[in-house]
This record gives structure tokens, sequence and C-alpha cells, in this order.
């Protein structure tokens, strides 16, 4: 038996080149759609774009043991949350060149805390946290191409 097709993701690269082809055919100057527990909202003029993802779930308890460590004893588990790529685009950590990047290692967040910029198609999308939590790792390079739901960003929750 084979499922019902899928109508695609409203998030492929070609559906939001074709959301911002009609938003200048019929002159929109904000476009704000959902799809599940995703949303992403366009706007026109120079204003950055928000992405609005879905919060992160916590690790289920008991989904898997600590592993063994060499000497046999189990390792703490790891209970850091990552934060994905929403999209393909190129990862910016700050705004522009000459300002601060939005998070660091070490930093404490929120989920409301935008943590980086994924850029496509000349549209800046502000990524948001997502998660509270302390920054202990940004898993990708300044400018560098990132893919769909590749990894950028690892939170503990605790810390």
């Amino acid at each position: 038996m084979s499922a019902a097709p899928n109508p695609g993701d409203l998030f492929e690269v070609k559906k939001v080149r074709r959301l911002i082809e009609l938003m200048k055919e019929h002159d929109l100057s904000e476009l704000d759609l959902k799809q599940g527990d995703n949303r992403v909202r366009i706007r026109r003029g120079g204003e950055v774009v928000a992405y609005t993802a879905p919060a992160a779930a916590p690790a289920r308890p008991g989904a898997a043991g600590p592993a063994p460590t060499a000497g046999g004893e189990p390792a703490a588990p790891d209970r850091t949350i990552v934060i994905k790529s929403p999209m393909v685009g190129t990862f910016y950590k700050a705004s522009g060149p000459d300002t601060a990047p939005f998070v660091k290692v070490g930093d404490r967040i929120g989920p409301e805390k935008t943590v980086c910029i994924v850029e496509a198609m000349k549209v800046f999308n502000e990524i948001p946290a997502g998660v509270s939590g302390q920054v202990v790792a940004i898993l990708v390079e300044n400018g560098a191409p990132v893919e769909f739901g590749q990894p950028l960003i690892k939170v503990d929750p605790e810390g």
C-alpha cells in the first residue's frame, strides 16, 4: 500500500522563489504562511524576514541509555539540543560584517532570541532559538552554505 502523495514542503527553494515572484506581481509587502508547526513570514522593502521554528521537543526520557565509555563506565547522557537550519541558504552569525554576532559560546538564550541569519535568494531569515539554555557550540562557519536540517548550534537546556 502506498502513502498519499505529499503536496510538497512549503520551504522548498522553488516554492519560496515562486512566493517571492507572486509578491512582486501582486505588489504585496508581506506574506505570512503556516504549514503544520512551521511558519514563514516574508516582507518586502528591505526589512528582515523572520522565520519562526517550532520549539524543539525535549528528549524522551529513557529513549537511549548512556553509552559506555572506553573504561566501561556509562558516559553522561548528551542533553544538548541542536538548532537546525530550516532551509537551504548561507549562514551568518551577525546581521552585518561590522556587528556583533547574535550569540557566542557561553551565552544564555531564550526561545525568542535570534541566533543567526540564513540568507536564501537575497532574503535574510532570522532564525530564533526555539529553546532556552546555554550555547555550547556553533557548528557552522560564518558565510558557509547550509542545507535544510543541517545542525547549526548546540544548546544545553540545563546550562
